[in-house]
């Protein structure tokens, strides 16, 4: 019997989201849990996780005998080859047998491995990459996570550890990261970076819109959206910084690398891409050698939320 169906998961610091894909590569049905609401414990999210996958096949209707493979990521450190969620900063997951666990419970093989790797990987196989050889992918969100494709293969470097580029630092004496660096492009340019600005200016009695979005944690990128768009000056302080230092590691990474392309993709770009495009554009020049430049394309992402959902079918498929 033809095992037809295949299911994969965007497994993040607050949403499950899942997706099922058919013989034809199609997204046939799709979910969404918050996974901060199943507890604190790494037995909590993954009830989370075995819940998604049993309500996609009950609510779909597929045969459970022509499930072929699960596939997931998770942010972090991944030992892909063997499964093994080694450390990740926005789950209670430290050395977690992750593939273990869900073959145990599902009785299929399955995968796992670095979140932006899977979504950089997605957008080179099916998305904004494909027919590129050398790709850098930026992705912002509540962290800032990079992948790299190096000739044609998606690079992971020793024990699967490569393209942390969101902790590059670009100011040694900047804010606190969540790595405990200093002046990461993490702490800049992500959504914990923005946020982080925009509550320090707040408590210095500036006024925003974003005063309350930003109190407890990280914003609702529709929410920054709305404050951009009544001309909110805190919030675009906040979002010309990021842009600010997102060129600068575009440089930075132009120059390491000269990649064919330059990828950008996350929550953040898919609300508000074009103006962060617009800004990294106009900077980008100053800092990279513009011979090198010359040779390098730079556009967002085009598989949006499916960017790591197509990463984790490509994993599947060993492409």
């Amino acid at each position: 019997m033809a095992k037809s169906y295949n299911i994969c998961l965007d497994v993040g610091g607050t949403k499950v989201l899942g997706a099922i894909f058919n013989e034809k590569d199609e997204i046939i049905y799709r979910l969404k849990k918050r996974s901060k609401d199943s507890g604190e414990g790494a037995a909590d999210v993954e009830k989370v996780i075995v819940s998604v996958v049993e309500e996609m096949i009950r609510e779909s209707g597929i045969d459970r005998s022509k499930l072929n493979a699960i596939a997931s990521c998770a942010p972090g450190v991944i030992d892909q080859e063997h499964g093994i969620v080694l450390f990740t900063p926005n789950l209670p997951w430290r050395d977690y047998d992750m593939r273990s666990a869900m073959e145990k419970r599902f009785q299929v093989p399955f995968f796992v491995g670095n979140d932006v790797n899977l979504g950089v990987l997605g957008e080179y196989k099916y998305g904004a990459a494909r027919g590129y050889k050398n790709v850098v992918g930026f992705f912002v969100g509540t962290g800032m996570g990079g992948g790299l494709i190096l000739n044609g293969e998606l690079y992971t470097g020793n024990q699967f550890k490569a393209a942390e580029y969101g902790h590059m630092i670009l100011e040694p004496e900047g804010p606190l990261c969540g790595c405990g660096q200093r002046g990461c492009l993490e702490a800049f340019s992500s959504k914990k970076g923005m946020s982080a600005y925009i509550r320090e200016q707040v408590a210095r009695g500036r006024k925003s819109m974003m005063a309350e979005a930003v109190q407890d944690g990280v914003f609702r990128s529709k929410k920054l959206k709305k404050a951009l768009e009544a001309g909110d000056t805190v919030a675009m302080e906040a979002v010309d910084r990021a842009c600010h230092y997102l060129a600068i590691a575009t440089g930075n990474m132009i120059n390491t690398f000269s990649p064919d392309l330059i990828v950008y993709g996350g929550g953040v770009m898919e609300a508000m891409g074009d103006l962060f495009m617009e800004k990294i554009l106009a900077e980008v020049d100053k800092y990279c050698m513009p011979q090198i430049r010359s040779t390098v394309e730079l556009k967002p992402a085009a598989l949006g939320d499916d960017s790591i959902l197509y990463g984790d079918l490509a994993m599947i498929k060993g492409l």
